[in-house]
Parts: structure tokens; sequence; C-alpha cells
């Protein structure tokens, strides 16, 4: 008999009103996102009366996940940055100093005096006064060598120690420097894309491209130089020994030691020591605040073994100065008055709410590990975005209107049932787009209507096996039920193979080509649904009312 069990009927009508309650705030586009970014600043920062009244422009208690649009639909930068991998190894050179002047006072009656000397980025060299001690000298540094951590560095040393007359020179070896790039590149992705999710932009594209480059994409934002202001800050906190403090910018430093301004005094300079003793990569949290007197701050919390350092450093050192210097800047210069322990503290300055929230911003999501130069960049505007829009747009509607006309000149009735179901399935795949927060692009449009044709597919295998039913002398009943029951495994068959397909398009592709998969194997997965299930609940819904003696398909 053709029939559906009244709780299948139920949960198929659920189905289809849940996706469509959810595609719904895809109508009211701006209203709906001017409501989310006004309750995600009500959250973050506080109520205004302005912020108010932006929330209030979407009922709190309707679905409010919007399908996000890509750089081609909405506008936004583009940027392709080098990063300057050079620059991690003078950095990792620089901290190797205090330990390899450690190891050599220790062995001072065999190696003599020794004295940082001027080198190239990404060496050490150390003089020694006791030519006779070298091979001591080499011996003692070499022990500080780690092995590589790599799969391609395996049994290897990341340092490479030589002697040059009475001088110890220390680099990187080869195979730390392939596995110091890696690290490096995914560090920086990784950092790049939380300053990113930090200030609330939505889906952008960050990956990788080539050795040493980096593809940065992110949709909905004013300008290029307005990306480089959110990812090019290093935000590279240090707090370094203070050697003397003066007014004169070309103080002679001293070798190891580094002169560099105050952000607050106009004028003056500290001389500090280059090697810190804690670094930014050692916090754990960093969060806006204010200090005694009121003013905007910033408190930091380190991880256990910066704590254990900072606290070292402040109980050696009762009554010294240190600096807390951010990006080559000097915040602050205190005096440690007595031992910090816990790993905690607050850096105060001249800093506004804003500016304090943005410092938080950029100190928890980390220090890019090198410099990066950008090579290219590209402010996408909103304009060409909307003529990608009205271009996707007409191309839907003249394939959706073409098919619903051929159904209905094919099928008649049956062909309206059809051309139900597949509006239906529009409404379905933007309704999971929006749940699943998916970014849709030109790409993914033309999934869409890729979508939209393939979609009365399983209609039209169903339609043709219920004629065949007829004509072997059916009742109308047992044509319909036949006719779903042998098309099945055409239907079930014929979409697996085009979901493999878009499995691997997935898998294997990147950007718009992910685009293109995800609104193909969605619309795949609804158009099945829409054509086995709701199709033929139409079909039912309207037999048992007319209870016709034959069809016309």
């Amino acid at each position: 008999m053709l029939q559906i069990d009244t709780w299948k009927r139920v949960l198929i009508w659920a189905l289809v009103v849940a996706g469509l309650v959810l595609a719904a705030p895809n109508l009211f586009y701006s209203r709906v996102e001017s409501h989310n970014d006004a309750v995600k600043a009500i959250e973050t920062s506080g109520s205004t009366p302005e912020r108010e009244a932006e929330a209030a422009q979407w009922p709190s208690w309707l679905p409010s996940d919007l399908v996000n649009l890509g750089l081609d639909l909405r506008g936004g930068a583009h940027l392709l940055a080098e990063v300057r991998v050079a620059d991690v190894y003078a950095a990792r050179m620089e901290s190797l100093w205090p330990d390899v002047r450690d190891v050599l006072r220790d062995a001072r009656d065999e190696v003599g005096t020794i004295r940082l000397q001027d080198s190239a980025p990404g060496t050490l060299r150390v003089r020694i006064s006791n030519p006779d001690g070298m091979a001591r000298a080499l011996e003692l540094v070499r022990g500080l060598a780690q092995p590589v951590v790599s799969l391609t560095g395996a049994g290897a040393t990341d340092l490479q120690v030589a002697g040059d007359g009475n001088e110890v020179v220390v680099t990187l070896s080869e195979a730390e420097k392939q596995a110091t790039d890696e690290r490096t590149l995914q560090q920086s992705l990784e950092i790049i894309r939380r300053r990113i999710d930090e200030v609330g932009t939505r889906e952008p594209t960050i990956q990788r491209q080539g050795a040493d480059r980096i593809l940065i994409e992110v949709p909905g934002i004013g300008s290029a130089e307005e990306l480089k202001n959110i990812i090019g800050t290093t935000a590279q906190l240090t707090f370094q020994p203070v050697v003397s403090r003066s007014g004169n910018a070309n103080e002679s430093a001293g070798v190891g030691n580094e002169v560099l301004p105050s952000m607050d005094e106009d004028g003056v300079y500290y001389v500090l020591e280059q090697a810190p003793v804690v670094t930014g990569e050692e916090l754990t949290d960093a969060q806006p605040t204010y200090d005694q007197n009121g003013r905007p701050a910033v408190s930091f919390r380190f991880n256990p073994g910066g704590a254990r350092k900072f606290g070292d450093y402040t109980a050696e050192n009762i009554g010294s100065p240190f600096a807390i210097v951010l990006d080559d800047e000097v915040i602050s210069a205190p005096v440690i008055q007595s031992h910090i322990a816990g790993g905690s503290g607050i850096i105060t300055g001249d800093f506004s709410v804003e500016e304090a929230n943005n410092l938080a911003v950029l100190l928890r999501a980390g220090a890019l590990p090198a410099g990066m130069d950008f090579l290219e960049e590209r402010t996408i505007g909103p304009q060409l975005g909307q003529d990608s829009i009205e271009a996707g747009k007409l191309a839907t509607a003249v394939a959706f209107a073409m098919v619903l006309v051929f159904m209905f000149l094919s099928y008649g009735l049956f062909g309206l049932f059809a051309n139900v179901a597949l509006i239906l399935n529009i409404g379905l795949i933007m309704g999971i787009l929006s749940m699943i927060g998916a970014t849709l692009t030109l790409p993914g449009i033309a999934g869409i209507v890729l979508t939209v044709g393939m979609a009365v597919d399983a209609n039209v295998l169903i339609f043709e096996r219920i004629r065949e039913e007829l004509k072997s002398a059916r009742g109308p009943a047992r044509a319909i039920e036949l006719g779903y029951e042998k098309a099945l495994s055409a239907i079930v068959d014929a979409n697996i193979t085009t979901i493999i397909t878009a499995i691997i398009l997935y898998v294997m592709g990147s950007g718009p080509v992910r685009g293109f998969a995800i609104t193909l194997g969605l619309g795949i997965v609804t158009s099945v649904f829409t054509a086995i299930w709701v199709t033929r609940l139409l079909i039912v819904m309207w037999f048992e009312r007319r209870r016709p003696k034959t069809l016309e398909i």
C-alpha cells in the first residue's frame, strides 16, 4: 500500500521547517549581521544605547547564523607575505649567548677570559684569551647542542661549532635550519589566524604558499592597510636588564647591548642587554585591566618556566631597573622592589582603553616568530563583490526557472511536486550552510547552480519508472510504490559517485575548490532527501485526498 507512517511525516516536515528557519536570516542579511556585530560588541566591550538599538533589529529568540560571504562576493583584503626566516636564526644566536657565556665562564682557568664579538646575523662569535684552551671551549659549547626535532633531521644536532683562530664560531646546522623554517611558517600561520579571529573577522583564508610565503585573504575588512595593522604588529614582549638610561639616541651600546627609545618619554633612550630575561612566548594570558590609579593597563601571567625565570631574576636583582619592551620600544623601566613570585604582573603606560584591549589581544595571540615582507596587497571593493552576487543570482534564477518550466511541461502535476521539492531543497542548502558557518564564494554559487540541475535527476528517474509501471497495467497506487522502490538503487548509485568526487575535491583542494565541493556535497544530500521523501510525501498526500483512478505523468 502507498502510505507513510505518521511519525515519518512529522519528522520530514520538521526537518524541512528547521532548514527553512535556519535559512531565513539570510533574507535579512544586513539587519541580522548588524545584530550579530552589536551582540558581540556588547559581550566584549559593554553595552551602549547604539549597540542596544542595533541588537534589537533582530529577535534574540530567532536563529541568527548567516552564510558567510567570501572575498569575491563581499570584498575585502588580500595579502601575500614573505616570512623573514633568517630573523629566527639571529634570535636563536642572541638567546644562546648567555648559555655559552655561563659554560665558558665555569672553565675560565682553561679558556681564559671570554668576550662576545661583533658577528653577522645568525652567527655567534666568542673570543677566548687562551688559544690553548680552544679544544676545551669547543667541547663545552658543543655540549649545548640538542637533537634536531624533525623527521628529516633525525640523528643531527642543532648547532655547528667551529674554531676560527682564538674565536669560537657557533651557527645553526642545516638540518636545524630546515626544521626551524617549517616551525616558523606553521607558527606564523597559527598566530595570524588567532589574531584575525580575535578581532571577529569572518572566515579568513590563511594558507602557506611555497617555502616561506603566506597567503592571507579576509572578507569584509576595509582595506589591505587595515589588515596589515592587525597582523603586521609583532607584539614581541620582552623583559630585559637595563644597563643605563640616556638622552642620546646615538649612545654607544657596546657588544651584546642595544639602544631602544622610551614609548612614553620623548627623547629618552635606554641601553639594554639584548638577551631577554623572559619573552612573550612564555606568556599564558594577558587581559586588559586598570592600574592602582584607574588608568588602563594590561595584566599578564607567565607559564611555569617563565614564572621561575622571572622570579629568580627579580630575587637576584632587587634595587636594579629592568625594562618591559614591546616591539623595540621601552614601555616602562621600573626598579625591582622585591621578589616577584607567581609569574604574574601588570604593564602600565599611557594607554587608552582601546589600546589596552588591542595590546592584550596581540599578547594573547603570541609574538610572530619573524618579521614579514608584504610582496602583494590588494583591496577588493564591495562593488566588485556586489556585481558577483548579482551575476550569481541571475545565473541561479535562470537555471532555476528553466528547470521549473521543463519539469512542469514534462510531468504536469507531478512536475509541480518536484518543483516544490526543488524550492525547499535550495532553502535546506542555505539553512545547512548557515548552521555550519560555511563561506559562500563564486565557485560555491556554481555548486548550487549545478545542484539545481542535478536535483531533479532523482525525480526524473522516479517519474519515468512510474510511467513504465503504468504501462504494465498496474494500478496508480502500486505504480507509484514500485516506481520509488525500483528507482532507489539507481538514485543512490548516481549520487554516491558524485559525493565521492565532492569529498576528493574537498580533501585535495583548497579555497574556492573547497567552497564548490561543500555546496555540491550538501546539495546532493538535500536533493536526495527532497526527491525520495518530500516529493513522495506530497504525492501520497495528494493521492490520499483525490484517489485518482488513472495517472497522467
